[in-house]
């Protein structure tokens, strides 16, 4: 399913409140097909729980998300899951990989989770892990890979199931300099062939390069907005 406008996401006056306060407070928001869209804003503005919510990870107090056509109201916990395996790749500061899998099975279980068989889902992994640059480091296991290795090897895993949306909560904030230019290259890269994406960062620089668009949010709400334009 798509929207007839385009748009991949699109959130409607969206609150969010837990017990003692209001971390989203009446967002709406749209981000077509290919757009690239940072979210910035203090420590506790909303940013996180903005991802989340897109995400499917949680859900809003009031208002609507629809991601790729899909209502996340109308989907139960078990349909959530689903869309986010398939409609959604997420990428994390902190890698979240399985320590006990290698690269290339760490990339290929997205896949299988879907339904999709081992050996089609190690290829896949392997093409993925090729186009990244570490083909060559498939069988090691996380501990034993650079921080820069393991986001990229987070990254495949985030494209496994060629998602609508690839969502990232500060891809950068756990590398070192080089490596986080290696990222955020990566993240324009995907962009330019026409991936959509929604990053959430404190690294402007991380912003200002792979984003088409900044968003910033200050107290759970959108305080302003900016396009960015990129030189070729």
């Amino acid at each position: 399913m798509t929207n007839d406008d385009n748009s991949v996401v699109q959130l409607t006056a969206v609150r969010k409140e837990y017990s003692d306060s209001v971390a989203l407070d009446g967002v709406s928001l749209g981000i077509a097909a290919g757009e690239a869209v940072a979210v910035m804003g203090p420590s506790g503005s909303g940013k996180s729980t903005l991802l989340n919510l897109v995400a499917g990870l949680d859900r809003p107090t009031s208002g609507s998300i629809v991601v790729n056509g899909e209502d996340l109201g109308d989907l139960t916990e078990k349909g959530l899951a689903l869309f986010r395996r398939r409609r959604v790749g997420m990428i994390f500061q902190f890698f979240n990989l399985l320590d006990d899998l290698s690269a290339l099975d760490n990339v290929a279980l997205a896949a299988q989770l879907t339904g999709t068989s081992a050996a089609k889902a190690r290829t896949r992994a392997l093409e993925l892990l090729d186009e990244l640059g570490i083909a060559g480091r498939r069988n090691l296991h996380p501990a034993q890979l650079s921080g820069g290795e393991r986001q990229r090897v987070a990254v495949a895993r985030a494209l496994m199931n060629r998602p609508a949306l690839l969502l990232a909560d500060e891809p950068t904030g756990a590398l070192d300099s080089r490596s986080g230019e290696q990222v955020m290259d990566l993240l324009l890269d995907l962009n330019q062939i026409g991936q959509t994406l929604l990053l959430v960062t404190h690294d402007e620089r991380l912003a200002k390069q792979c984003a088409t668009r900044v968003i910033h949010v200050v107290d759970g709400r959108i305080a302003s907005t900016s396009d960015l334009e990129h030189t070729p």
